[in-house]
């Protein structure tokens, strides 16, 4: 839950607690300190900063939350929990950006990966099909509403579902 640069902070800090351990022969504070910087640093790269993204991003500063999704370098790092969300919030931020191809792409990315509840999966899906209807692709628009049907989803999404099923015109059935 910490950015890289503070990551950096707390893992010099740490490294001059090690050295300080190592003058003083306290051997056993030093494998705890070296463990310390090994979780810090393996969580970097497994965690990243999703969750305070998903933080910002619920409180609706989308700027904040991009920033803090452009501070994980290597996604496909991350672990498949953290992934998912990671590529939902990217392509959420493509979406209001207007980049339709980046945030299908993510979508995409996000639609294999597993999600807690079937209706965040159904969500994506939806997406999808939104982005697919703006790109007048109908062909695809009724495969992603198929297999977002076959989901638990909320009346909510239901609803979302039935409008854009409606908004495929009639003569592409």
């Amino acid at each position: 839950m910490m950015t890289t640069k503070v990551r950096i902070v707390v893992l010099l800090l740490a490294l001059l607690l090690l050295i300080y351990a190592i003058y003083a022969h306290v051997y056993q504070s030093v494998a705890l300190i070296i463990g310390g910087m090994g979780y810090l640093i393996w969580s970097h790269f497994r965690e990243g900063t999703v969750f305070l993204a998903s933080q910002a991003f619920q409180q609706h500063d989308f700027e904040k939350a991009q920033r803090l999704l452009a501070d994980i370098k290597k996604p496909e790092y991350l672990r498949k929990k953290r992934r998912n969300y990671y590529e939902f919030m990217s392509g959420n931020l493509a979406l209001k950006a207007g980049d339709y191809d980046a945030a299908e792409r993510h979508f995409q990315i996000a639609s294999r990966l597993p999600f807690r509840r079937p209706n965040d999966k159904a969500i994506i899906l939806v997406n999808l099909a939104n982005i697919n209807l703006h790109k007048k692709d109908y062909e695809r628009v009724r495969a992603y509403i198929a297999v977002a049907r076959k989901l638990e989803v909320t009346s909510r999404i239901a609803q979302i579902i039935n409008k854009i099923e409606n908004e495929i015109p009639k003569d592409q059935s």
